[in-house]
């Protein structure tokens, strides 16, 4: 828990210094500005902002959120509880922070420069001799230490693994961190570490802190919690002390006084209350309601307005995962054959306006893509031992989704279907699919928690029906979808992944083997393939650009052969609808759209009454 604590002996502020890259040679390293994965950070030394930001944006008014959902947390560090995620960045914040137009670079924040060798055996931070916490005490490296052990023993999954993979940590003065990395084979360690959030020593009780709290943490951004509705909203007022605020990374950014987030449960109910004006953006993810429900007096006068942003990173993919922890779901031929069931082509035109594409690929729309393309010689070489799991046409570019030919009655993929399950062991019996050895009939359930998914669950369980199977689809609220995705208790989700330019350790975190049996992490169809793991430790090992794409590209065919989930559609967009209060840059950041860039128009009034 996040709580005030007696003031411990501190060590004094010493010197400044200033985040840095990889030395150009082998051996010497020296601090620099900003730290990138691959490559060179964009930006100069002498960067005044940051290109998507307006560094002339100007301060005041506020903001509401509406968020589907609700909350019984304000800690978002930890597995237990739903906590609010905003508490990152805006409240707690990290030694680096990212530019938002590259594909993985960071630049510095708490952190003044960085150094690291080529090796990248190991990285040392230089704090800001200005940075503060919220209640004036200055950051020092001794809570860069006390961050990176508490997170490392009581975080989220994927705080434990990564930063148990520093060798040793050491303050080489009160403004100096070093972490040793020999041995680790990760070359993205040192930039995980820089995004790593600090905490204040002296306001963290360790003994709680893995329990929820609705108090708001100390942290060093440029928002406090203010107030706290529990379940039902969160204010944060920007603190007119924060110390970052004329830093080129922040110059443009967290231009509102007040950040309200109001939580909504049910989807339509909150699509209502932004219709009235009770929150100023929504994201939206529902074609059919972007296509035609946004039809109302101020859409049409202008006085609200729809953006469509074209990002630069990986078209996020939507898939119907299956949970392989489940024995019906177990043998890949089952996975298969509900794959060929599913009717793309009858739920874009019908449901989605045609709007959507599809591919197995988890990195759709980008050169780290394997879909269509066959293997290069180093794929070739980093799959040669797992081969044998890799289907041919996958290797070679040649595999293709079936296509049906959107009747809702195909009866080509059906055929094949009926033949997968039969080799798996499942016979019609009439109009009932069952397993042949214990005449169970062929049943699961599919959770859903909107009404988009709801629609496609409906459908595809249609198709299933034609093949004598009887699924079950079932809605629950997002707390409780949230509760069961997490704890990996269900037979089928809807799930999306989006991914960035530069994937590193969070894909372990995704389809990792020691995340699949660890409750919290996003690991949800529980793949374990030593093809996977050795594809995701290759592409952190990676030096040069071109054997980075070698190495994501390979591990995409072996996700792809895996058949862990079916692939629903890819969104190659964003569809953002504001009220025109809330201005937003011209430029778009390479990552699409960023609340944080955005500001209140100044002659303009706030949102109506909070619900």
């Amino acid at each position: 828990m996040f709580m005030f604590a007696r003031v411990s002996a501190r060590l004094i502020v010493g010197t400044a210094f200033a985040v840095s890259m990889i030395a150009a040679g082998p051996a010497a390293a020296e601090e620099r500005y900003a730290i990138a994965m691959h490559g060179k950070p964009a930006l100069p030394a002498d960067f005044t902002h940051m290109p998507y930001a307006n560094p002339d944006a100007p301060k005041g008014g506020k903001v509401v959120w509406g968020i589907l959902g609700t909350f019984d947390s304000l800690n978002p560090l930890i597995v237990k509880g739903l906590a609010v995620q905003q508490m990152r960045n805006y409240v707690v914040e990290s030694l680096l922070a990212r530019g938002n137009d590259e594909a993985f670079t960071l630049y510095g924040l708490l952190a003044k420069t960085v150094e690291t060798d080529d090796a990248r055996s190991y990285v040392t931070f230089h704090l800001d001799p200005r940075a503060r916490f919220s209640d004036g005490k200055p950051v020092l490296a001794d809570d860069v230490l006390f961050s990176w052990e508490l997170l490392r023993d009581h975080g989220r999954p994927n705080h434990r693994q990564y930063y148990a993979k520093v060798v040793k940590a050491e303050a080489r003065d009160p403004l100096t961190v070093r972490f040793d990395l020999d041995g680790a084979n990760d070359r993205e360690l040192p930039l995980i570490l820089g995004l790593m959030p600090v905490l204040p020593r002296h306001a963290v009780d360790v003994t709680t802190f893995e329990e929820t709290t609705m108090t708001g943490p100390i942290g060093s951004g440029p928002y406090r919690v203010t107030a706290v509705k529990p379940g039902t909203s969160v204010t944060l007022t920007r603190n007119p002390d924060y110390w970052g605020r004329d830093l080129p990374v922040n110059r443009g950014l967290y231009n509102f006084d007040e950040v309200r987030l109001d939580y909504y449960r049910e989807a339509n109910g909150q699509f209502e209350a932004f219709k009235r004006g009770l929150y100023d953006f929504r994201v939206e993810h529902e074609p059919l309601r972007w296509h035609d429900g946004y039809d109302f007096p101020a859409a049409k006068t202008g006085e609200l307005i729809r953006d469509t942003i074209k990002p630069g990173v990986p078209w996020p993919s939507e898939f119907l995962v299956f949970n392989t922890r489940r024995p019906i779901f177990a043998d890949i031929r089952v996975r298969q054959a509900l794959t060929l069931l599913f009717d793309f082509e009858l739920v874009n035109r019908n449901y989605f306006f045609g709007l959507y594409a599809r591919t197995p690929s988890f990195y759709a729309g980008s050169e780290l893509s394997a879909y269509g393309r066959p293997a290069d010689a180093s794929e070739r070489e980093l799959l040669k031992p797992y081969l044998a799991h890799i289907p041919p046409d996958i290797l070679d570019g040649s595999y293709r989704l079936p296509v049906t030919d959107g009747s809702g009655r195909d009866r080509t993929t059906l055929r094949a279907a009926i033949q997968l399950l039969s080799q798996a062991g499942y016979d019609l019996d009439g109009t009932v699919l069952r397993n042949r050895a214990t005449k169970a009939p062929f049943t699961f359930e599919i959770l859903v928690t909107t009404r988009d998914q709801e629609r496609i669950a409906l459908a595809f369980a249609r198709d299933l029906k034609r093949a004598g199977i009887e699924p079950t689809v079932r809605a629950v609220d997002p707390v409780q979808f949230d509760q069961r995705r997490l704890g990996y208790e269900f037979d089928m989700i809807q799930n999306r992944w989006d991914q960035s330019l530069s994937p590193g350790n969070e894909q372990s975190f995704y389809w990792g083997s020691a995340a699949a049996d660890n409750p919290g992490t996003r690991n949800y169809m529980g793949a374990k393939d030593p093809a996977i793991d050795a594809m995701i430790a290759a592409l952190l090992d990676a030096r040069q650009h071109t054997a980075f794409v070698s190495a994501v590209r390979a591990l995409d065919r072996a996700l792809m052969s895996g058949f862990y989930g079916i692939p629903l559609f890819n969104v190659s967009e964003q569809w953002i609808a504001r009220w025109n209060r809330i201005e937003r840059p011209k430029a778009t950041a390479l990552s699409g759209y960023l609340p944080e860039t955005w500001w209140h128009r100044v002659d303009a009034q706030g949102p109506q009454q909070a619900k």
